[in-house]
């Protein structure tokens, strides 16, 4: 058994224009930057045996601000967001309906199905070497509700419903449990 314990990067300064970056690095905001900083003391006196973190820039920036030098961060590119193709950068509007990339993939670009991939390939890299570890991961909206899929349960469709970004019921840190 592994248990994670999940955390969405800062705030960016896409998030605040309605921009999805995708897999553009993308910039925090100074929101973004005092939010990652603020988690440091919320995620309190949890320790973790390790960190890992997407490769992209927003997701590194805010790993290093919240755990600093006390952990090694290891990024990983199978954390990424979802690559949202030729929305990369873009307004944010097709994420209004974004049930209909669950299967099919954006142009150019990537499906949902898709990151549940990369992450269940994350999640076998763990079982290799982490067998009855505490891991902290600092990554994006589509990684999170592919836990969601893989370890929580639930059906991409529920996910995406159920997702915490519409009702804005931020929390530092979701836990997960990968059993085998």
């Amino acid at each position: 058994m592994i248990k994670i314990t999940y955390f969405v990067h800062g705030t960016t300064t896409d998030n605040e224009n309605d921009i999805a970056t995708g897999w553009e690095a993308g910039e925090l905001s100074e929101l973004g930057i005092q939010q990652s900083k603020d988690l440091t003391a919320q995620i309190g006196n949890q320790q973790f045996d390790a960190v890992f973190c997407s490769d992209l820039k927003r997701a590194v920036d805010s790993a290093r601000l919240t755990f600093g030098d006390d952990y090694q961060i290891i990024t990983d590119e199978r954390l990424r967001e979802c690559n949202y193709g030729d929305f990369n950068g873009k307004p944010d509007s097709f994420k209004s309906d974004p049930k209909q990339f669950i299967e099919q993939a954006f142009p150019n670009g990537e499906s949902y199905t898709d990151v549940e991939t990369r992450v269940k390939n994350f999640l076998d890299f763990l079982k290799k070497d982490y067998d009855g570890k505490h891991i902290a991961i600092v990554a994006h909206q589509a990684p999170q509700l592919a836990l969601e899929v893989l370890l929580g349960g639930k059906t991409w469709p529920q996910a995406i419903d159920q997702d915490w970004r519409h009702t804005k019921t931020w929390q530092p840190g979701w836990k997960y449990v990968l059993k085998y």
